[in-house]
Order: structure tokens, then C-alpha cells, then sequence
């Protein structure tokens, strides 16, 4: 007589013990697997982020120290009409200045400093300064008189919104 095998009526299911164990431990792996990726590429992308922020900040302190270190380097002291002291040193023959502040006040939300170089009346954008520190002003001083600082919209204009808060003459 043929052995006897039991006959399975009820609906097919889903494995499990072991079995679907397994499943439920290779879905969190996944997940984790994806997790994890998207952190790697969040932490790759902040460190490009960080590396190009330190580069400008070199590039930044290279071009200061570079006016700064001039033979010809000359100094101009002002204070600005809310009461920051500002600084200019400039070099002809770098034909580069910088402008520093101290006590200057925050611009408030949605405002930014901006340098100028006068040139014979017209004002050229020199740059951004946040608030108090010292940076390397862009654009030619050769035939600018002055150094200006405003008080501009976020990013800065193309000319200024605002009476200059000071301006210095470039020193000779």
C-alpha cells in the first residue's frame, strides 16, 4: 500500500518562521543599505562644500596679506555714521586694498555691508563685508579717491541704495 501524505486544503501563505525571518531582515538591510548611501553622499557633498569655503577663505587671506606685507602700503583710519571704526590700507603697487571694521553692527535680515570705489563721482562695487573683519576689496583702485561702505540689500546692488556710512579717502 502506498504511504499516506497528508492533503493541504487551505489557502497558500506567505513563508514562515525562517523563512520569512529572512525576508524581514533583508528589507532592513536595504533600508539601511539606502540610508546610509544617502548619508555618504550628503557627507560628500558637504565636504566639497567645505573644501571650496576653505579654498575662497585662503584665496581670501593670500590677497590680504599680499596688500598688508607691501612696502608701499598705506593706512587710513575712519569711523562709520553708526559708530564702527573702518580701516583701509592700500598698495599702489598691488594695486589692491583692503578695508577692515570693528564694532560694526549686525545689518539686520535681509541687508548686507557693501564696499565702493569712487571713481570721479561714479561708485564701483569693491565687495561684501558681513559685519566687523577684513577683506580684500575687488576691482582696480588705480584711479579710485575713495573707499565707501553702505548699508544694501542681500547680495548687494549694482549702485547704492544708501548714503555711505563712511568714506575713505585711498591713502597715497
Amino acid at each position: 500500500m502506498p504511504p499516506r501524505v497528508p492533503v493541504h486544503t487551505g489557502a497558500p501563505t506567505l513563508g514562515t518562521g525562517p523563512r520569512r525571518r529572512v525576508g524581514r531582515v533583508a528589507l532592513a538591510a536595504c533600508v539601511a543599505a539606502a540610508a546610509l548611501g544617502g548619508v555618504a553622499v550628503w557627507q560628500a557633498r558637504e565636504a566639497q562644500d567645505l573644501g571650496q569655503r576653505a579654498r575662497e577663505a585662503q584665496r581670501q587671506l593670500d590677497a590680504v596679506g599680499t596688500v598688508l606685507a607691501a612696502p608701499d602700503a598705506r593706512t587710513v583710519h575712519g569711523k562709520t555714521a553708526n559708530g564702527a571704526l573702518a580701516t583701509v590700507v592700500a598698495s599702489e603697487g598691488q594695486n589692491k586694498a583692503v578695508f577692515t571694521a570693528a564694532n560694526l553692527p549686525a545689518p539686520g535680515p535681509g541687508r548686507t555691508y557693501q564696499l565702493w570705489l569712487a571713481h570721479d563721482g561714479t561708485m564701483r562695487p569693491a565687495g561684501l563685508i558681513a559685519y566687523d573683519g577684513t577683506v580684500a576689496l575687488t576691482g582696480d583702485i588705480a584711479d579710485a579717491g575713495a573707499v565707501g561702505l553702505t548699508l544694501e540689500p542681500a547680495g548687494g546692488s549694482p549702485q547704492p541704495t544708501t548714503d555711505p556710512l563712511v568714506l575713505l579717502t585711498l591713502p597715497t
